[in-house]
């Protein structure tokens, strides 16, 4: 069964969406794009991804990729989550925590079992004359026995529920791992995919930087021509060609090590040989942005990784509450009842048999067990447990403190990356006014060769600097996703209720 979701690079939190003006577009690139995962792991909440991960078995892995078509970003975060070792890994992982959870659960029930005995055994029975001319007897008794067995443990103070509870919190914890290395992955496909699209991009800027040097060149042929310009002007036009022909050449390489990149992060056998689609489009800073501190609680709240540390801790506790229950003795109760079949018989040279029987025989009791003396091991346990329930506490206030920090970082950095936005494109109107008026005005003989370099490399520098900001702009929006914990979920649920008693 596979489950359709939606790819969101940051979903504003109920507290964000009464910021007035609403966020716009900026933090959502596909929000519409809905793909086929194999598993609700990405969307939803921890019982999904737990449950999933018990019942499902994982989707066969892509490890090719159809050379015709063009792959949408979505597309290439469903290969990846299918196909990556390491969401593969997390999710067989999950699923052996979900098995250990049965484990822990079953012993709450009673342990039934079957037995079947078959001997024959020949014993010498120590036996006074006269009665026994040789001062034994030699007794042989073939036995035969099947029956059942029955163990139950009644009372022991809280050890199976610690034991339960830290099972479920172990889960829950591979759970929320295995949501983060979807996140993970999908970052790192997002990443790689705004690579290559910045890469195409400035390829194709420095396609038109070279349309402009040759522009350029054949202006200055005309000039000399017209005897309005020199041969070092016609000289400087075709060297300024020549450069762009070579700076076109280093983006067609870097494009082409964005496509290995790409399908790097895919976890498919790298290579060139990729098509994607053009990303849906770009998003632009509001004016009115998000109280940062709601940025912070909702990634507290969304985090994966943090939601697993809160129940590594949990189950550091409840692993130092079934330590203490070691302390404390169990109660067990055991049944055994069996037909039981035998046919003794005494040697020969004392003249006499016992009767063959075939009975249905039982026996059942209590059985209490408590250690007096461990040598302390008990102790040993139980501080163990007490010591690591410690380092998780702290693993997970050192987290809180590295999350919020993040936050703030991821949050500086996109608020930065759309300003240089709006900055690049104010520069590119710009450049390209300059660079249109100087070429008229060189055409004419107004201007000089070098006014119209300058002009040039402006636009080209301008060209360049659009393309830069947009990718980081797109990159520092799938940034805050990730972040904030929100990156391919839609929505934030709590993780109660996953795993029913």
């Amino acid at each position: 069964m596979r489950t359709l979701y939606t790819v969101k690079y940051f979903t504003p939190s109920p507290k964000i969406l009464s910021c007035k003006p609403l966020w716009p577009t900026a933090l959502l690139l596909l929000a519409s794009a809905a793909l086929q995962a194999q598993c609700p792991a990405v969307a939803a909440d921890l019982a999904t991804e737990l449950r999933c991960a018990t019942r499902q078995e994982p989707l066969a892995a892509q490890h090719e990729l159809d050379a015709e078509h063009s792959y949408t970003l979505s597309e290439l975060i469903d290969i990846a989550e299918r196909s990556h070792p390491r969401t593969r890994i997390a999710w067989e992982q999950a699923r052996a925590a979900a098995e250990r959870t049965g484990l822990a659960r079953s012993e709450y029930l009673p342990h039934l079992a079957g037995m079947a005995t078959f001997l024959n055994q020949k014993i010498i029975n120590p036996f006074p004359r006269p009665l026994a001319p040789h001062g034994y007897t030699m007794v042989e008794m073939p036995v035969a026995e099947a029956g059942l067995s029955l163990g139950y443990t009644l009372l022991d103070f809280g050890r199976r529920h610690a034991q339960l509870e830290e099972s479920k919190a172990q889960a829950l914890a591979s759970a929320a791992h295995f949501e983060r290395e979807n996140q993970s992955v999908a970052f790192a496909v997002i990443t790689a995919y705004h690579r290559l699209t910045n890469a195409q991009q400035k390829l194709t800027a420095r396609r038109q930087i070279l349309e402009t040097a040759q522009t350029i060149e054949h202006a200055a042929e005309a000039q000399l021509a017209n005897g309005r310009a020199t041969l070092p002007d016609l000289l400087d036009a075709r060297a300024g060609r020549a450069k762009a022909e070579f700076e076109l050449e280093d983006a067609i390489g870097e494009e082409q090590s964005a496509r290995v990149t790409l399908r790097e992060s895919l976890g498919i056998p790298p290579s060139d040989q990729i098509r994607i689609a053009a990303p849906a489009g770009q998003g632009s800073e509001s004016d009115s942005a998000p109280d940062v501190q709601a940025l912070v609680d909702q990634a507290l709240a969304s985090r994966p990784d943090l939601a697993a540390l809160a129940e590594r801790l949990k189950a550091a506790n409840l692993a130092t509450d079934q330590a203490r229950s070691a302390y404390l003795p169990t109660v067990d109760f055991n049944a055994r009842g069996s037909v039981q079949a035998i046919w003794p018989t005494v040697s020969k040279q004392d003249g006499s048999a016992l009767a063959d029987t075939a009975h249905f025989v039982w026996e059942t009791g209590l059985t209490i067990h408590w250690d007096f003396f461990d040598g302390g091991a008990r102790r040993s346990h139980l501080l163990v447990a007490q010591s690591e329930a410690e380092k998780s506490a702290e693993e997970k206030r050192d987290a809180t403190d590295a999350i919020t920090r993040a936050t703030w970082t991821a949050w500086v950095g996109y608020r930065t990356a759309a300003r240089r936005m709006t900055a690049a494109e104010s520069l590119l109107t710009a450049a390209s006014s300059s660079y249109s008026s100087s070429l008229e005005a060189y055409n004419y003989g107004v201007k000089n060769l070098i006014d119209l370099v300058h002009a040039e490399q402006q636009l080209a520098e301008a060209r360049l600097a659009v393309v830069e900001a947009r990718s980081a702009l797109l990159t520092a929006q799938a940034n805050l996703g990730y972040t904030t914990g929100t990156l391919l979920r839609s929505s934030t649920a709590s993780p109660s209720e996953v795993i029913q008693k």
